[in-house]
C-alpha cells in the first residue's frame, strides 16, 4: 500500500478534494439548471396534456434524444416531478406518469379555490411594467382567440394566463404551490375536455380578472378568479 506525504509541514500542498466534492464551475452549473427547466417543461406539458397518459413508462434515455440532452438533467426533471405527483419512480421497474384520482379533484380545487384569488389579489399590487407589458399581450391573445374551437389553444391560452398570475403576486411560494395544484387540475380537464360545455367561456373570462389586476382591483381579481375555479369544478363533476 501507498503511503500519502506527510502533512501539517510549512509549504505543504493542501489535499485536492475528491472530484464529487467540488462545486461545479458557475457557468457549467447555469447550464445545467437550464437543460433540467426545460425538460421539466417539456415533461410537465406532455404529462398534463395526456400526451404521456396515465401509466405510461417514461424513458429517460429517449426524452434525452428527444430533446437533445444528457441523462443528469431528465433525472432532476423526473425529481422535481416526482416530487408533484405528476410522475411515479418505482425502484427497479422504472418511471411511469402517475395515475389520475377523480376523487381528488374535490381537494384540489378546495386548495386553489382559496390560493388563486389570494395570486389575483397580489397580483393587483405587485404587478411589474414588465408584467404589464405581458399582460397585454395576454389581452390581445384573448381578443384573438374570440369565437375559436380552437381546444388545445384554448386550453394552453387558460395555462399561461394563470402562471402569469402566479408570477405576478411576488411570492415565490405561492407561484410554487399554485404551479404544482394546477397541474395536476389540467390532467384532470383533459380527460374531460371534449365534455366541456363552456369551455371558450370559461377561458375568456380571464380577461376580466386581467383587467382587474390592471387597474389595481386586488378584490375583484380575487373575486373573479375564485369564482371562475368554482364554476369550472362544478362544470368538470357534470360531466364525469
Amino acid at each position: 500500500m501507498k503511503t500519502g506525504t506527510a502533512s501539517g509541514g510549512a509549504g505543504a500542498a493542501p489535499a485536492a478534494a475528491p472530484a464529487e466534492n467540488r462545486a461545479a464551475p458557475p457557468t457549467a452549473r447555469v447550464q445545467r439548471e437550464l437543460l433540467a427547466d426545460r425538460a421539466y417543461i417539456a415533461l410537465r406539458d406532455r404529462i398534463v396534456t395526456l400526451r404521456i397518459p396515465p401509466g405510461a413508462p417514461i424513458d429517460e434515455d429517449l426524452v434525452g434524444r428527444e430533446l437533445e440532452m444528457g441523462r443528469t438533467p431528465v433525472r432532476e426533471a423526473i425529481k422535481r416531478l416526482a416530487l408533484e405527483n405528476l410522475v411515479t419512480v418505482f425502484p427497479r421497474r422504472g418511471t411511469f406518469a402517475s395515475e389520475i384520482n377523480i376523487t381528488d379533484l374535490a381537494h384540489i380545487s378546495d386548495v386553489r379555490s382559496q390560493l388563486e384569488g389570494h395570486a389575483a389579489f397580489r397580483a393587483a399590487e405587485r404587478i411589474t411594467q414588465a408584467q404589464r407589458d405581458e399582460l397585454d399581450e395576454l389581452l390581445a391573445e384573448l381578443d384573438h382567440r374570440q369565437g375559436s374551437d380552437d381546444v388545445e389553444a384554448l386550453m394552453a391560452l387558460d395555462a399561461r394566463v394563470h402562471r402569469f398570475i402566479y408570477r405576478s403576486a411576488g411570492n415565490p411560494y405561492l407561484e410554487e404551490t399554485l404551479g404544482r395544484y394546477f397541474n395536476l387540475s389540467l390532467r384532470i380537464w383533459h380527460l374531460v375536455i371534449d365534455r366541456l360545455p363552456h369551455l371558450f367561456t370559461r377561458v375568456h373570462e380571464h380577461g376580466d380578472v386581467l383587467h382587474a389586476i390592471s387597474r389595481g382591483d386586488g378584490d375583484g381579481a380575487r373575486d373573479i378568479l375564485a369564482d371562475h375555479v368554482a364554476t369550472f369544478e362544478q362544470e368538470i363533476r357534470a360531466v364525469l
